[in-house]
């Protein structure tokens, strides 16, 4: 075997190895995966994996020549990658509303309780205005027995006190709110590490022909979208060119900051302690 030969098979040894590392990180970031990212800073496995990627599309000596199915499958685990960022900011952003709500129907439900408690002439009606969905039949029925009680020491009266001030505490706290979104902030972290990290890798190759093709025919999409949209009236002709991967890229550490921001304004609004993260899963090769 010549020398010749000898690296050719090195080279196509660590591009099949390549091929593995992007497809065992692809399955790493899939949010159906039973194993999850839990704290990019402490998971050496998956910062291995991209640093690997990374180091290669870096060092790859022939820039032109570069193995298109390379190219192709990063480009497609960057693509992945910043895809499901935006899915996470989205939720993100549905959880913090979640958790203004639940604040709001916290004080409601106080404010009813402290009605009922005192006996207050309209007290039937400011229960009945509750929503079943928001508070529950059974605290409902359970602010109904408290205003009816003709005694506030006997243990069901306190029993039933002691249900509908779970029901606020659990509200003010929002605990499983706090764990799903450190969750997701974790899982952002390594999703936002793919898309730079491997990003900015990328961009030092030529991109492939067919790569170009592509890019170019959804520029033409876009454009003839925007002339259509154009001839309409002013209010339904906004301009909605869909962002290059790039773009969404860069994006990504404004949505972060954006998100981190709002997330200490609701802390501050209601101070709780954020509940430890679980454990690392350990991986294995």
């Amino acid at each position: 075997m010549s020398k010749s030969d000898i690296v050719n098979v090195k080279m196509v040894i660590t591009e099949e190895k390549i091929l593995t590392n992007i497809e065992k990180v692809q399955k790493m970031i899939n949010p159906n995966s039973k194993k999850q990212i839990v704290k990019l800073e402490e998971d050496s496995y998956f910062k291995d994996m991209i640093e690997s990627i990374k180091t290669y599309l870096i060092e790859y000596p022939e820039k032109d020549n570069f193995p298109k199915n390379v190219y192709d499958a990063a480009y497609e685990l960057v693509e992945y990658a910043t895809t499901q960022f935006e899915e996470n900011t989205k939720l993100i952003e549905d959880l913090i509303r979640q958790r203004e709500k639940n604040i709001g129907l916290a004080v409601t439900l106080k404010e009813t309780l402290q009605v009922v408690e005192n006996k207050e002439s309209d007290w039937k009606k400011q229960v009945q205005e509750l929503s079943v969905e928001d508070y529950s039949e059974e605290v409902i029925d359970t602010l109904g027995q408290l205003g009816r009680a003709k005694n506030n020491k006997t243990q069901n009266y306190l029993e039933a006190l002691k249900l509908v001030n779970t029901k606020i505490a659990n509200l003010e706290s929002n605990f499983h709110i706090e764990i799903d979104m450190e969750r997701i902030e974790d899982r952002s972290k390594a999703l936002s590490y793919i898309g730079i990290e491997i990003a900015d890798a990328l961009k030092g190759i030529p991109v492939p022909e067919e790569r170009l093709e592509e890019i170019e025919k959804e520029n033409v999409q876009n454009i003839e979208e925007t002339e259509t949209e154009d001839t309409q009236y002013y209010e339904n002709t906004r301009v909605n060119v869909k962002p290059s991967l790039w773009e969404r890229i860069k994006n990504m550490k404004i949505i972060r900051s954006i998100r981190y921001l709002m997330k200490i304004r609701i802390v501050l609004e209601l101070p709780s302690a954020l509940p430890e993260g679980n454990k690392d899963e350990q991986h294995q090769n």
